[in-house]
C-alpha cells in the first residue's frame, strides 16, 4: 500500500492550532476520509492536542505531518487477509525543542494537562522521538474496511457471501 505525505509549517501562535484543523481536515476528505466519519473526528482532535502542545509548550515553529494511506478502502475478507484491510493514518508534529513530553494529570477542573491523555486514550499507538535538535511526536489510528472491522473483532472468522458477512452463533 502506497502513503501520501503532506506536510503543514506551523508557526508558534495559538491561531495556528485552528488553521492545522481546517488543514488536516482538508487533506483528510481529499485521501476519501470523510468529515462525518468517526475516524476524521478522532483525527482532527489529536491534530489539535498535537499542535497545541508544540506551540504552547515550545513556542517555536514547528511542522504538522500527515501520513495517509492512497487507497483507504482496503479489501474486503473475501479478497485478501484481514490484515491487508487495515489501514494506518499517522500524525507527527516535529518541533524544535529537544524538551520530552511530559504527560500530566490534570485534576477535576483545570483546563489543561489532559491532552496526552487524550492521545494516549484515542490513538492505537503514539510516542515520541529525539529529531535533531528537536523532537518528532507521533501518532498512529488504524482504520479497517467495515467488513475488516466484523472479522477483527469476532472469535471467529465470520462466512462471507457477496458483501454480507454471518456468524453462527
Amino acid at each position: 500500500m502506497q502513503v501520501l505525505q503532506v506536510q503543514l509549517e506551523i508557526r508558534p501562535d495559538p491561531a495556528e492550532v485552528g488553521r492545522a484543523r481546517r488543514w488536516a481536515r482538508s487533506r483528510l476528505a481529499g485521501s476519501g476520509i470523510e468529515a462525518d466519519e468517526p475516524l476524521a473526528e478522532t483525527l482532527i482532535l489529536l491534530v489539535s492536542e498535537l499542535v497545541t502542545n508544540a506551540v504552547v509548550h515550545t513556542g517555536r515553529p514547528a511542522v504538522l505531518r500527515l501520513l495517509l494511506p492512497s487507497s483507504v478502502t482496503g479489501p474486503t475478507v473475501g479478497e485478501r487477509a484481514v490484515a491487508e484491510a487495515v489501514a494506518t493514518v499517522r500524525l507527527e508534529v516535529l518541533d524544535a525543542s529537544a524538551r520530552p513530553p511530559r504527560p500530566r494529570c490534570a485534576d477535576g477542573d483545570e483546563t489543561n494537562g489532559r491532552g496526552l491523555a487524550l492521545v494516549d486514550g484515542l490513538a492505537d499507538r503514539w510516542g515520541w522521538s529525539s529529531e535533531g535538535a528537536g523532537k518528532r511526536i507521533w501518532c498512529e489510528v488504524d482504520r479497517c474496511s467495515a467488513t475488516a472491522a466484523i472479522a477483527v473483532t469476532c472469535d471467529s472468522a465470520p462466512a462471507v457471501y457477496g458483501d454480507l458477512a454471518f456468524e453462527v452463533v
